[in-house]
This record gives structure tokens, sequence and C-alpha cells, in this order.
């Protein structure tokens, strides 16, 4: 929706007005709408906006509360804003705008804290109080909408995106190691608080900070406990269930004064936002986007994305290749500011760029696969819970049920993979490739969330909300960015945080039955999605041929300049040695380590940005 920073000055210096608008410059992508300003002499706010609801003025933030004693930068949606409002005019508030953010507020001042269990949404907001002197600052539950933050000297400084921070900062940039390794060992980033700049911080999903100007205190904690949240509630006992209440959340989260369009991958999740908004939405017209490849790439989904028919969509392509990244790659790079483990978000980046020549909002199926098992390796998390349990009569079924569905040994490595000691695990994927030196690995190792939080699980349902806290973040992280990057903002109905809640409440077999995983999901939408959609096994999103681009003349001597850089050896982290003898064995086809050589590209090429 926006993008939202700020300075808390504690050292008595004063705020200049020019810094909250170096800020703002930064992330002006976020909302070319309107923009608006508060600073005292403690405190300043800066405001982009993407209008969305109320299109009208009332909705100019900083957004002040009808006393005078509050005043707040927000960005996101709170989709439930309709019924809060009718709740709070019973309580004697009255409107003067048709906004959420309006809302939001008097919310606050309503009910405290208490409040933000009450909206469902996607949220980053600061909350000033003039009378107490103090900042409330909270992130929704997930991490959809993004908040950082940095402390220097007498200062904090806020914002929606890194960049602005860098706008201000005046500390030199070092990298964060224990991110890089994560980054580098297991393709996973955003799993704490840390980011790949040393100094500067995220607020964690489902926490808050208060700060009382008085005083230099950052004490983040946590307002929203999934796991907790997870123990109260009873699944789903039916599809039915399921059904009813997935097209609710898809009917919050169609709530807009602009239009709205959808990303259509061909999978089942965006297949099902997709096929409920044609049939319950009642518009003229949808849009949907799509990234699609050359006719032999295996992964190409336009097969699936043309299973539908209906008059009503009309479809809209983009055909993302390894030229346009390469023309494109420095202003994608710093779209993210922090590096990626995939060219993935490339796609991503290239349908966003598309949807914002037509829309304004845009609906996907992010959330949906760690909730439902959509990745294939949550078999081996289920295997591994069967096994425990001593269910090995249930075990083996299954394993040969996805041995025939699947045909493939992937879910039974993860399996075995599971059952190592933490410690194994690391030592696994740092030895993979054997690429690293011995400086780096000893340096860097990070303290093993992920080895020991996320791959150690005891059973399905450990996985399912360790993928809500260690792992889903960071795919919300680059939809934010791409989707930002051309003022669209991106909405996730499986991410209602009712659906997730009773989701993962409910018995594993509503999740993975006779080796199929989604199995409610795929029950609650016979006749609704192309039946040979609904009943695909694999996963594919927004994957890239980036193993064949890595191999074209143009990509092949951006890779050796960077290899054979002195920069690159000087790093201390790859063994250059064997970087290129992995990359000419790439070259013949031998082995496929696109993921590996982007990598080194895109890791070389930040430091060069923001480090160098």
């Amino acid at each position: 929706m926006c993008g939202i920073c700020g300075i808390i000055r504690f050292d008595g210096s004063g705020i200049r007005e020019t810094e909250i608008r170096g800020m703002m410059a930064a992330i002006r992508h976020r909302g070319p709408d309107d923009h608006g300003i508060y600073v005292n002499d403690k405190l300043g706010f800066g405001f982009n906006r993407l209008s969305i609801l109320d299109l009208s003025p009332k909705g100019h933030q900083p957004f002040w509360s009808d006393d005078q004693r509050y005043v707040m930068v927000f960005n996101g949606e709170i989709y439930n804003y309709l019924e809060l409002k009718e709740e709070l005019t019973s309580l004697g508030y009255n409107f003067h705008s048709t906004t959420d953010t309006e809302v939001l507020l008097k919310a606050y001042i309503a009910w405290g804290e208490a409040a933000f269990h009450k909206f469902n949404g996607m949220w980053a907001v600061g909350i000033f109080d003039t009378q107490e002197n103090s900042v409330f600052f909270s992130r929704d539950r997930f991490g959809i909408k993004p908040f950082y933050y940095t402390i220097e000297g007498g200062s904090f400084y806020f914002a929606s995106e890194i960049p602005a921070l860098l706008a201000v900062r005046q500390t030199k940039t070092e990298i964060e190691p224990k991110v890089m390794f994560d980054y580098l060992v297991f393709n996973r980033t955003e799993q704490s608080e840390l980011t790949f700049f040393k100094g500067i911080y995220k607020l964690q999903h489902g926490h808050c900070l208060k700060i009382d100007l008085s005083k230099l205190e950052i004490l983040p904690r946590r307002w929203y406990d999934l796991e907790a949240e997870v123990s109260k509630k009873a699944g789903f006992q039916n599809a039915a269930e399921y059904k009813q209440l997935l097209y609710d959340a898809v009917a919050v989260h169609l709530r807009s004064d602009v239009k709205t369009g959808v990303s259509l991958s061909g999978g089942l999740d965006s297949s099902a936002i997709t096929a409920i908004i044609l049939e319950k939405a009642g518009r003229e017209q949808l849009e949907s986007f799509s990234a699609v490849f050359q006719e032999d790439f295996k992964e190409d989904e336009k097969k699936f994305i043309d299973l539908f028919e209906d008059s009503e969509l009309h479809k809209n392509f983009v055909y993302p290749d390894g030229e346009s990244l390469l023309r494109e790659l420095n202003s994608f790079i710093a779209c993210h500011a922090e590096p990626m483990p995939s060219t993935s978000p490339y796609a991503q980046y290239k349908v966003m760029q598309r949807a914002s020549e037509k829309v304004t909002v845009m609906l996907n199926g992010q959330g949906a696969d760690e909730q439902l098992g959509g990745y294939h390796y949550f078999y081996g998390f289920y295997f591994k819970e069967l096994f425990k349990k001593f269910r090995w009569g249930k075990l083996a079924r299954e394993m040969f049920l996805y041995l025939k569905i699947q045909r493939s040994l992937f879910a039974v490595k993860t399996f075995v993979f599971f059952l190592l000691p933490s410690k194994w695990r690391t030592s696994y994927k740092t030895a993979q490739f054997g690429h690293y030196t011995a400086d780096f690995l000893s340096s860097a190792q990070s303290e093993g969330l992920i080895a020991d939080n996320l791959y150690g699980s005891k059973n399905l349902k450990a996985a399912f909300l360790n993928h809500f806290e260690y792992k889903l973040e960071h795919l919300l992280k680059w939809e934010d960015r791409n989707s930002m990057r051309f003022s669209v903002e991106a909405r996730e109905p499986f991410l209602d945080y009712r659906l997730v809640e009773q989701t993962l409440a409910s018995d594993p077999k509503w999740i993975i039955r006779n080796g199929e995983t989604k199995f409610i999901l795929r029950e609650s939408l016979k006749g609704v999605i192309p039946e040979r959609i609904r009943k695909r096994q694999d996963k594919i999103g927004y994957v890239t041929p980036e193993d064949e681009w890595f191999r074209t003349d143009k990509w092949q001597r951006l890779i050796c300049e960077i290899l054979e850089s002195p920069s690159f050896a000087a790093r201390g982290i790859f063994d250059v040695k064997k970087t290129e003898e992995l990359y000419m064995q790439h070259l013949d086809k031998r082995i496929n380590i696109s993921r590996e050589i982007w990598k080194w590209v895109n890791l070389e090429l930040w430091f060069r940005k923001y480090i160098d």
C-alpha cells in the first residue's frame, strides 16, 4: 500500500525535515500518489501513499486522531475494516472517511494493543502518542509488510525498505556473516531479525515495539504466537468447511477502490484464487498475469494456464529471458537490496512490471504451500513422523504411493536427511559442492536456526509452524519488493489468519493422504478449477530456465569476469579454482549448479554496490 519511514532522536540534536525527505525519496516507488511529513524536536514521520481505499485526501498520512493526541503512519491493509468500523460506531466513534487507516487508529484508541488481534490484514504501523510521549510499532502476524530499523548514536531510524536507512546512516556498511552463511549454504534468508547489513534489523513478524521518547531502549516483543493460537482451534472436519472459509478469505481480500488483478502461475494455489474470483466476484473482466518461457522448457506452465477458458478472464503474459535479466540486473539487485538464492523472483518482478500497466492490486496464492504441504520435502517430515511413532505399515504405504505417483526418490532422500543430527545436516550442505573456503566456514557459521529448527521439525505440524516462523517470510519479502517496485499491492488470501490457524489445527490426514499433498484444498476445489490442474502433483512456481541462461555467451562473459576478478577472490568466501571447475562442468552440461552460479553473481554484485 505505502512506504513509511521515520527518526526518533534521543540526543537532543533535533530532526531536519531534509533527513526525512531523503528517506522518503529512497522509497518513493512504494507510494507515488501522495506524501506527507510530521516533524517535532524528537520525532519525524515520513509517508508515501499508494491509494487503495478512499482515494480522496481524507486518507492522507501522517494520520491524526480527532483530538490530535495520536499521529500515525501505516503501510498495509485491514481487510475487515468494515466490520470493525461497525463495531466501533456502536461504541460511539464517528468516522470522517471510508479508509481502513481511520479504522485502525480508532481501534487502537478503543482497545489498545489488543486491537491488533482483531485485525485481519497486513501492516507495519507506527503510532505516536503525544500525551504519553511514546511510539508504538507493530508488524502483522506473518511478516507480509516490511519494517526495518537501525540504531546509530542517539537515534532510532525505521523504514519500509533498507535503502531508506542507508540514505541517512553514517556507520560504515558491513555484511552480517551469519546471514551470508545461511544464504549460501541453506538458500535461506529472513529466518531471524538479522539482515545482510550488520546493525540493520527487521522487526520480526508478529512482534511489536514500544519506545519511550525519554530513553533509548529498544525491546521488541512478540504479540502474536501462531503455535499458541493454533492450539486453541478445532481443525477442519470436512472440505466444505475449508471451502467456505477460503471463499470468504478471497472475498475480503478483494475489497478495494482500484482495479484488481490476479497472478496466475498455472499451479493449484493461484488457479484456486483465480477461479474463485471469476465465480464469486461478478466482475466484467478479470486481468491475470503470468510468466512463461520457451516451449522446450519442461517447467513452463502455459499449458495449465491455457486450461482457463473463461471469457471474463483476460490473460496477460510476460516472457522473462536471460538477456532481459542481464539488461536489468543492476536495477533488479537494487530493487531487493539484499541477495536472493535464485532467479525465480525475477519472473515475478516481470509479472508485477506488466501488471502495473493495468491494475493496482494483485491477488496470488502465496502461503498455501507452507500450510498445506506444497513443497515435496514435506513428505520427508511426514515420513519422519510416521517412523518416530512406529507407524511403519502406514509409512510403507505412503512411501509406495508417493513413489508410484511422483516417480521420484526426492521425499525418501529428504526423510533420511531430516533424520540426521543437526551438525551432520550442516556438514552435508557445506560439503555438497566443496567450493567454500575453510576460513569462511569457521568464521561465518550461524547458530542453527535452519538446521535445528526448520530441518529438525519433529513432525508435520511442527514443520508447518516452523515454516511460518523461519521460512515463509523470505518469499513475502521478495514479493513485496517486486510488487512495490512498480507501485502494485500484492495480497495473499491464503494468509488470512483464520484460514492459517484452522488449517494448521487440522488432522494431518487432511494435508497428506494417499501420496498426495493439499488434500483438503483439492477436495474443496472439485468442479471449481480445471480437473487437470486440481489433480496435478508437481510443484513448480516461478521457476526460470536459469541453467540455460548461464550457458549463453553473454552470461559466460559476466560470470567469468566475476570469478576471475580480484574482489571475488579477496572476499575469502569461495575457493576460486573450485568455482571455475564447477562452472566448466555446468557449461558442459555434466551438472546443473545454476543456483550456486547465481549466488556467486548476485553476492559479488551486491558487495560491489553496497559494501565496497
